[in-house]
């Protein structure tokens, strides 16, 4: 196969791709481990949050904070460090990223106070943030053969959408077997392999070299995904008529609106709106906002359900998260490689949608003495069926066709949709669940066991059941939004060239 692609390319000549890396597959496997610690880590500390309360002696109140920490820095520093990458080069990014990923995680596993442990949390985000959009833009840039391309987004958006379920399944054996400062001990040894494989393998490439940063717009673009992150996080922990709540949506509203107009008038926009005019790439970013959403609704309240109510061990539980990530994996190869090219988008990412809503709305039958075979399993493997064929194919079609010079910060934009999508999701749906669970205990007694348990049951079904109308909500607007037919693209054309 290399050797076709590079004899085409050769013939072609003046208008042909660059001929397309030998090792590029090398470096997908690269990319993949990188990938896959960042995701793991939004997820794996979950699990052991309640051994390192033990452990430190922090606050109820202050534990969000071990995982607000990593996604108020991963999220506020994206599109920033898109940017590096493209300016100062994906290989120093990504080397850069992975070493400090590597360095924060030794930190936290050693913390010995709650404020060490929060600020590893937060370096973690912050080398995540440079390390993430140059991972995705380093396959941008390395697969020049659609067919190829696909293949390798199939692999990237299972990894991006079942690295979750990953975390918690790592997160439970790691906690269960050695200790909980191991969750972030892991990243280590990953790191190594990743950075040892990016040393030898990875060219240095700036596609945007002479741009300069467009330093306005960092810091209005940072300051207001903090604000929304920091604003939804707030109404976990306070409430929605909280100003810390309000007054931080409010904040992020208006700094990104800013920060838009700001785009239109600056000499190198840290974001050319270029990125968000095609339609189907606009599509893609809100169709992973949404995912990233509706996603946190399993993992989170599901994890809870199995633990409280079930009595699986934190091990059992990431196991039985296993079936969805098969599901997922299998359909995002199918997805972007059969699906999306011969159906387009417009029929398979609504499609996808429906199955996970589906799913979701499936799931709400679970009640106190549901068995996981029937109550839990069959609809899991649902759900990833529908996300394999959102979740990839919208990774794929974000990136698909941007200039060489943007492919940073439009891969800093899709990682940026999934984190803001996440905060949102576990905002909403938290909020949801507790007022649910508050609802029904009222009028009764609120001290019995039986009484309790079944207001958990309330909380999670009220969650899962806003899961499943984002979904729909998911599948109406990508119906609405994305172009009939398959995306245009010459089969032997390179991803990365202006369209």
């Amino acid at each position: 196969m290399p050797h076709k692609t590079v004899t085409e390319s050769a013939a072609g000549a003046a208008e042909s791709p660059p001929a397309a890396s030998p090792k590029r597959w090398w470096i997908l496997a690269i990319v993949a481990v990188a990938q896959l610690m960042v995701v793991l880590d939004a997820t794996i500390v979950n699990i052991a949050l309640p051994s390192a309360q033990a452990d430190l002696g922090f606050s109820d109140g202050n534990r969000q904070w071990i995982v607000t920490a990593y996604a108020l820095a991963f999220a506020s520093l994206l599109l920033l460090g898109g940017r590096i990458a493209d300016l100062f080069g994906r290989k120093p990014a990504f080397l850069i990223g992975v070493a400090g990923f590597a360095a924060a995680s030794a930190l936290g596993g050693a913390a010995t106070s709650f404020e060490m442990l929060v600020a590893a949390r937060a370096l973690q985000g912050v080398f995540g943030a440079l390390l993430a959009p140059a991972a995705l833009s380093l396959l941008n840039t390395t697969f020049t053969d659609a067919r190829e391309r696909a293949t390798a987004f199939s692999v990237y958006g299972a990894i991006a959408g079942a690295g979750g379920a990953v975390g918690l399944l790592l997160g439970g054996v790691l906690t269960d077997a050695l200790d909980w400062r191991w969750t972030l001990y892991v990243n280590v040894p990953i790191a190594l392999v990743a950075l040892t494989g990016g040393w030898m393998l990875l060219s240095n490439h700036r596609d945007a070299a002479n741009s300069k940063l467009d330093v306005p717009g960092t810091i209005l673009v940072a300051a207001g995904l903090f604000s929304v992150v920091y604003g939804f996080s707030n109404a976990e922990s306070h409430d929605w008529g909280s100003p810390l709540t309000w007054g931080f949506l409010l904040a992020g509203g208006v700094l990104l609106t800013v920060f838009a107009w700001w785009q239109t008038r600056a000499a190198h926009p840290l974001l050319p709106l270029r990125i968000l005019l095609d339609r189907n790439r606009a599509a893609s970013f809100l169709t992973v906002l949404i995912t990233g959403a509706g996603m946190f609704g399993v993992f989170l309240f599901l994890t809870y359900y199995l633990q409280l109510n079930l009595g699986f061990s934190p091990t059992k539980t990431g196991v039985a998260f296993l079936p969805m990530v098969g599901a997922l994996m299998v359909m995002a190869q199918l997805g972007t490689t059969v699906l999306v090219p011969r159906l387009g988008p417009k029929v398979v990412l609504p499609l996808g949608f429906a199955v996970a809503t589906a799913g979701m709305a499936w799931l709400t039958g679970i009640g106190v003495g549901s068995d996981y075979l029937t109550s839990v399993l069959p609809q899991l493997i649902v759900i990833g069926v529908g996300l394999g064929m959102v979740m990839p194919p919208a990774m794929q079609l974000a990136t698909g066709g941007v200039a060489a010079e943007d492919a940073g910060v439009a891969s800093a934009t899709v990682n940026a949709m999934q984190q803001v999508g996440g905060s949102i999701g576990t905002a909403l749906l938290s909020t949801l669940a507790a007022s649910a669970a508050t609802d029904y205990l009222a009028g009764r007694d609120a001290t019995s066991p039986a009484v309790q348990a079944q207001a958990s049951i309330e909380s999670y079904t009220t969650a899962f059941w806003w899961s499943a109308g984002l979904f729909a909500a998911g599948a109406v607007i990508s119906f609405l939004l994305f172009r009939r037919g398959v995306p245009e693209q010459d089969p032997e054309a390179a991803p990365v060239v202006h369209m």
